[in-house]
């Protein structure tokens, strides 16, 4: 009856029948013979004060978890040989005290709350051992928001259009797999992804990028967010150099500054990345992270002079670049320019892509193509990090990708994004008319536009944590940059949620500023 994990979401609770709900009603069965047993206890007091002072012992003490399902009274009364009533009446007691909440087909739940019991020693850091230094930088920027919302979607930068990812489609081929799965496809797979992933999209990159690599160069990863990491513990040692963007990713200057990493932020100007400004101050990075077809956040795409003037100065630093491609599909759809990948003739760039952006977050796939004399250490970091990604994932996306799912869902993408952007932006305009909030043009279709503050009453870190008190996702602009940012404003994804629901909530993001002055 309790052998599977059962979710039940009652209004914003989520509640938990667990599996172990026989050992629960084994380990109260124990308890109470132990306290029968006891003849003065016996005698002193009435058996449902004896399973009321029990089980509220074990609320407390946690030894019951919280949001857990209580046993059903007629099991409980029958495995401890009372009355029903006898159950009844101490469930009561336990209501009164606020132990435990009665939901209307769910049962008695225990209610969540805090152990009252004392510790039973006082922690003191001189008897364990200290964080590593990549450990403290770590929890040193832990607190600092660097990615969406996990439950707003409106407006979270980043986020495709989630209402038109097929479901149907990829419902149907991962119930296949799991239909005609072999015992032996349940064990260990290879680190670096299945075979046959890796040469569709070897040749997806060849056909849609004019990207040349051999499947064995395809590392499946679970997105960006990972590689970086790999990479970053490969090839950085703590106080080594890397050049990136300013502004750029704020998770990627997470995780650089967590790995101890020697930033050093180049500045932009309309071709991208300033070389130049690498070039003056002497600087031989390690690795230089760079988002060519479309710079986050603003937008902008490298041009060809800039890309060759990287890889040269890459060639006499002994540098490696690091090709962050996030967006693709959207950024090259109809002004498409050569990889620096492609462009490169020493094999000294790793070139990223991800298929979170296109499909949706939760799927957690991307890509790396590394060159030949690469692909032994990072395999053998994944094996011993990592491991691989879920097979069953990587198969049911190999079959998108051979039935043209992949390619209908692009088509569909491109149309429904530049939709919305200009939907987004026409009723933004509309709305916040004299607001002292402005679009910043880009040029490059993308997931989210760009709105700069120039009302000085507005500051933009109240906004964001007011609109996220509200439940609308947006990011700050100017955690993006190193010192001093040119703009302070928001990035906001104009392309997750419908038309209605996009106008909806700028109507209300516009009440809530407006009461903020």
């Amino acid at each position: 009856m309790y052998s599977a994990k059962l979710y039940i979401w009652h209004a914003n609770l989520i509640i938990i029948i667990i599996p172990i709900m026989p050992i629960l009603i084994k380990k109260i069965l124990n308890e109470y013979l132990v306290q029968i047993d006891n003849e003065a206890e016996k005698y002193r007091e009435k058996k449902y004060v004896i399973i009321y002072k029990l089980l509220s012992r074990m609320i407390m003490k946690l030894e019951i978890p919280a949001k857990t399902v209580m046993p059903p009274t007629r099991t409980l009364a029958h495995s401890l040989k009372v009355s029903r009533s006898t159950i009844l009446r101490v469930y009561d007691i336990l209501l009164l005290d606020e132990l435990i909440i009665s939901i209307p087909g769910s049962g008695y739940i225990v209610k969540s709350r805090e152990s009252v019991l004392p510790l039973k020693t006082e922690f003191k850091a001189n008897i364990y051992p200290s964080l590593s230094k990549i450990g403290k930088s770590f929890i040193q920027i832990g607190s600092k928001p660097i990615s969406s919302s996990q439950q707003e979607t409106a407006f979270s930068p980043g986020l495709p259009p989630l209402d038109i990812f097929p479901v149907k489609q990829w419902k149907k081929l991962s119930d296949m797999y799991w239909k005609e799965i072999k015992f032996s496809n349940l064990a260990y797979s290879p680190s670096s992804g299945i075979s046959r992933l890796k040469e569709n999209i070897s040749n997806y990159l060849n056909l849609s990028r004019n990207l040349h690599c051999e499947p064995s160069q395809v590392i499946i990863v679970s997105g960006s967010l990972q590689s970086l990491y790999l990479l970053g513990t490969i090839f950085l040692n703590p106080a080594d150099k890397i050049a990136l963007e300013d502004p750029t990713f704020p998770n990627v200057k997470a995780i650089f500054t967590g790995l101890l990493a020697n930033i050093e932020a180049a500045p932009l100007d309309e071709e991208g990345m300033m070389v130049s400004h690498l070039e003056q101050n002497k600087v031989k990075p390690q690795l230089i992270h760079v988002t060519p077809s479309c710079q986050y956040p603003m937008g902008q795409q490298m041009s060809m002079k800039r890309r060759e003037e990287l890889l040269n100065f890459a060639s006499k630093n002994k540098s490696l670049i690091i090709e962050n491609d996030y967006e693709h599909e959207l950024n090259n759809s109809s002004n498409a320019m050569p990889t620096i990948y492609t462009l490169d003739k020493e094999q000294r760039t790793i070139y990223l892509g991800t298929f979170n952006r296109i499909l949706h977050p939760s799927i957690r796939i991307g890509y790396m193509v590394v060159p030949k004399h690469f692909i032994n250490p990072i395999e053998i970091m994944l094996k011993h990090s990592h491991r691989f990604v879920a097979p069953s994932i990587q198969y049911v996306l190999n079959q998108f990708i051979e039935k043209k799912y992949l390619q209908n869902h692009i088509i569909n993408l491109i149309e429904t994004v530049a939709e919305r952007e200009v939907f987004f932006k026409q009723s933004f305009q509309t709305i916040f008319n004299n607001m002292g909030l402005e679009i910043l043009p880009q040029k490059m279709l993308g997931l989210q536009s760009l709105i700069t503050i120039q009302e000085k009453s507005f500051d933009e870190k109240r906004i964001i944590t007011t609109l996220t008190q509200n439940n609308i996702s947006v990011h700050s602009l100017q955690a993006c940059s190193f010192g001093t940012p040119n703009y302070k404003g928001l990035i906001i994804g104009h392309s997750s949620v419908s038309k209605a629901v996009v106008k909806n909530k700028l109507v209300r993001m516009r009440q809530i500023l407006e009461n903020l002055n």
